[in-house]
């Protein structure tokens, strides 16, 4: 049995009481430091900080770059300037998904592409092999840490800890070599909880001061250290999407809910264009729905959701919505179905129980910042 890896911040867990530790696709990573509703709560009303350093960061550069990235993600990198970030997907040639990502332009011909950390081997190896000459890659994962502060308060807490003016980093924009607590860091506007905030990537060997700094001076302002958990209540109220239960190598980013940042318009072909474009014109088959219990329940990953006594689909997120205190779930079903109001019934351990397709995300909070992955 191969040994978890650790962030560069797994030694400072201890000394946050109640952290409880699992393992996550390979990595010993928090679930909760002080509870998972009350990080939640935090979020929502005030700020959580994230250790999230076991993403994968590769940086690709050279005067084939963007073409490259081009090729392999389905949004539209020209579109991109520096300082600027979009949100996309990597494909197979059918339309399944290899990865949802993050691409950040840093200068003309250098990109950095942000990735799960799940997959991080298997994204390497997909990109090397489309790699062609005029591109450089490297994978920069072990030396990179990654937090991600988030919340309405967040702006509040670090705006004072850098000489940027971060008022006026819009969505999806960041900022290169900025200093904090005595790093060089990356701060992008972007965030994974349906919350304003802020990712920061920064070398791994300073990540422990940043964390300490933030958290010492966030205090104030109502900053908790947050997990897994709460990161995951967080984003699927905000339907963001987790790889492998709403996007996966079945599921296409069109019946994943991300049909937006897939540019079929666009004259450049990508992997998987031709079978997206199909897709769209035979109607996509399957739908990322929200529904909503009527019978008393909770809808978890995989449980079926019939309508009369045909399998519609499966849920891919449930939960009890710590914020919403409704029982509500994401499933990908069939799109004749999907209409708001439809009635279904969720298979819960054996029992078929009533529920109804809602509108989703279930949260949106008031536009400032930015929401991705």
């Amino acid at each position: 049995m191969s040994e978890l890896k650790r962030t560069p911040l797994y030694p400072l867990y201890a000394e946050i009481s109640g952290v409880r530790c699992i393992d996550f696709g390979g990595w010993d990573l928090p679930v909760q430091f002080s509870g998972i509703h009350k990080e939640h709560e935090a979020v929502r009303e005030a700020a959580g900080l994230f250790d999230v350093s076991h993403m994968g960061e590769f940086m690709v550069s050279g005067p084939k770059a963007e073409s490259f990235i081009q090729l392999v993600t389905v949004n539209d990198v020209t579109a991109l300037v520096p300082g600027q970030a979009q949100y996309s997907a990597m494909c197979y040639p059918d339309g399944g998904v290899v990865d949802d990502l993050l691409v950040y332009k840093l200068e003309e011909q250098s990109y950095m592409l942000v990735v799960n950390a799940s997959n991080i081997e298997k994204d390497w190896e997909w990109l090397q092999q489309h790699l062609s000459d005029g591109v450089q890659m490297t994978n920069q994962s072990e030396e990179t840490a990654l937090l991600a502060l988030q919340g309405p308060k967040a702006e509040d807490i670090i705006a004072p800890l850098v000489d940027a003016d971060l008022a006026k980093l819009g969505a999806f924009h960041f900022l290169q070599h900025v200093t904090l607590f005595g790093a060089s860091v990356l701060i992008s506007r972007t965030g994974y909880t349906g919350e304003d905030g802020f990712e920061i990537y920064l070398p791994s060997e300073n990540a422990p001061a940043v964390w300490k700094g933030l958290l010492e001076h966030g205090v104030a302002h109502g900053l908790l250290p947050a997990g897994l958990g709460a990161r995951d209540t967080l984003r699927f109220e905000a339907k963001l999407p987790l790889y492998g239960q709403e996007l996966s190598k079945e599921i296409s980013p069109l019946e994943g809910g991300i049909g937006f940042f897939v540019k079929l318009n666009q004259a450049d072909d990508f992997i998987g264009k031709e079978a997206l474009q199909q897709q769209k014109n035979d109607g996509i088959p399957r739908k990322l729905v929200g529904v909503e219990m009527i019978d008393r329940g909770i809808p978890r990953s995989h449980y079926p959701v019939y309508a009369g006594d045909t399998q519609i689909g499966e849920i891919t997120t449930g939960t009890q919505s710590p914020t919403l205190k409704r029982n509500l779930g994401l499933a990908l079903i069939e799109s004749s179905y999907a209409a708001i109001g439809t009635q279904v019934e969720v298979d819960v351990r054996g029992k078929r129980l009533k529920a109804e397709v809602v509108s989703a995300p279930f949260y949106k909070r008031a536009r400032k910042g930015a929401d991705s992955k």
